[in-house]
């Protein structure tokens, strides 16, 4: 890439750490401005923030290569997200917000667990706590997956050195400005997202005289609608629509909920992140399908179908163009990897160190903490993105899938089911994790292939947990007549408003 590309790049870096210290003058002082940004965030900054750090570096890498690979499978998954999210927006965020903040001021998901069945319910907090380390790590090594490729496909740097530019500037603005910073970054990454999705497939449509020539180019390699209907399973066709499911149990989506300014707010955040939405998954989807064809009429050769979109950008625009693109790819990397380090972070802080210490800190002492578990844990996700044979949608999938199945279910009974127990709740929670973690690595098929080869693992996590929850509440009712009243407030204040 040029000079001109790399100012264009210098320049988000600058921005982005100059985000970061705006926030660390405004919301730093105690940890609940640091981890929630107390509770004051607009609704804008909600919808886009909840977009960007959602879509990650798979919205402009893995989703466009799916298509690029494997044709119109690939929109299936963006359909079910789609309806993931509408009903996220409908049906969790307005009692979550409410409810996080009657259950003690929950600042964190497993606060909110353990307060939800009252203060002695400490193992769930535990354990859920341990769940969001153990698969964030995972998913955020795959947005240092991304990162690298992109430095190594589009600057021609060293796969590992970029891994460690892209953690490096995210770490620093996250851990100066905590939520505030990493949700103020989101909104404008997921304007540079939105741009850039627009502008990547239109350009690369207008090199060809018509839409015919472009879909006879594509459909040289990859099959049409038709042919993609007729080969479609049952089984593959609920696999990708599940993806949708995962949006109950992700906590760097949800947290969003947590800190929007207000319930009245969360309709208006709903309008503009579905709208954002729409339009940046149709344009992945068409970066991919422009792609293949571009490559099969021009004779182009994509070594990784998930650089297309890098490819096409250095290909079609000019230098200073080419480098806003490429900041929207690690804007989309950097927006997800923020998100689920401070969650992280926030975590180990106020779930594991504060429980097992059993001893309150200083507001200065608890955000220090905060700072070095964002520090921890951007560690062992770099050394395990250290495989560069990991592709950045694996990751996400097994990530995805498993807190969908941990977290879903279990979010949807405590908002909705009054007889809820801990109990149930924890056990729910360990067997959808074990029966994902089956699904993904035990070799049980006769081809020596894992069971997710056949169906997407968050399906069979989701119903076994859904399952646990209902049969052991059933058998276990609530009594804490204390965590019956708050939950009877909570359904009365999010009916009136």
């Amino acid at each position: 890439m040029s000079v001109e590309g790399y100012y264009s790049l210098a320049l988000y870096f600058i921005v982005m750490l100059a985000i970061g210290l705006f926030a660390y003058r405004r919301s730093t002082s105690d940890i609940s401005g640091y981890i929630l940004g107390g509770r004051q965030v607009s609704p804008q900054v909600t919808a886009l923030s909840a977009g960007a750090s959602d879509m990650s570096g798979w919205m402009l890498m893995g989703l466009p290569g799916a298509m690029f690979a494997a044709g119109f499978d690939a929109v299936y998954i963006g359909i079910g997200l789609t309806l993931g999210a509408l009903a996220n927006y409908l049906y969790v965020a307005p009692k979550l917000r409410l409810y996080t903040e009657k259950a003690d001021d929950a600042l964190t998901l497993p606060a909110f667990f353990a307060n939800r069945f009252g203060h002695n319910a400490l193992s769930i907090r535990i354990v859920s706590a341990a769940i969001i380390v153990l698969f964030f790590t995972l998913y955020t090594s795959s947005g240092l997956v991304a990162g690298g490729k992109l430095f190594e496909s589009a600057f021609a740097i060293e796969y590992k050195l970029g891994i460690a530019i892209t953690l490096g500037v995210v770490v620093a603005y996250t851990m100066l400005g905590g939520f505030l910073a990493v949700s103020l970054t989101d909104f404008v990454q997921g304007c540079i997202m939105f741009v850039a999705l627009v502008l990547v497939p239109v350009v690369a449509f207008l090199e060809f005289d018509s839409f015919a020539q472009m879909n006879s180019a594509a459909f040289a390699s990859i099959p049409d609608v038709n042919t993609s209907l007729q080969n479609l399973t049952v089984l593959g066709l609920i696999s990708t629509l599940a993806w949708g499911l995962g949006y109950f149990g992700q906590p760097h989506i949800i947290v969003r909920f947590m800190a929007i300014r207000s319930v009245k707010d969360v309709s208006t955040a709903r309008n503009i992140g579905i709208s954002w939405m729409l339009v940046t998954l149709v344009g992945a989807l068409a970066t991919g399908f422009v792609g293949v064809a571009y490559a099969n009429e021009f004779g182009l050769t994509v070594s990784d179908p998930e650089t297309i979109f890098i490819v096409l950008s250095q290909l079609l625009f000019h230098p200073l163009i080419a480098g806003f693109l490429m900041a929207a790819i690690l804007a989309a990397i950097m927006s997800t990897i923020s998100s689920q380090l401070l969650v992280s972070a926030s975590s180990l802080t106020e779930d594991v160190y504060q429980v097992v210490a059993k001893k309150s800190l200083s507001p200065e002492r608890t955000v220090m903490i905060g700072r070095l578990g964002v520090f921890g844990v951007a560690v062992v996700a770099m050394l395990l993105a250290l495989d560069q044979t990991s592709t950045v949608l694996s990751l996400v999938s097994n990530a995805w899938a498993g807190f969908g199945a941990a977290f879903g279910p279990l979010v949807l009974f405590c908002l909705y089911s009054k007889s809820l127990t801990h109990k149930a709740a924890l056990t729910g929670m360990l067997s959808a994790v074990g029966t994902v973690l089956f699904w993904i690595y035990v070799p049980v098929l006769d081809n020596g292939q894992a069971l997710s080869s056949v169906m997407y693992e968050i399906v069979p996590g989701f119903m076994v947990n859904t399952a646990v929850l209902w049969l052991m509440s059933k058998a276990d009712k609530q009594t804490d007549e204390s965590v019956l009243a708050t939950f009877d407030d909570v359904h009365a204040d999010t009916t009136q408003s």
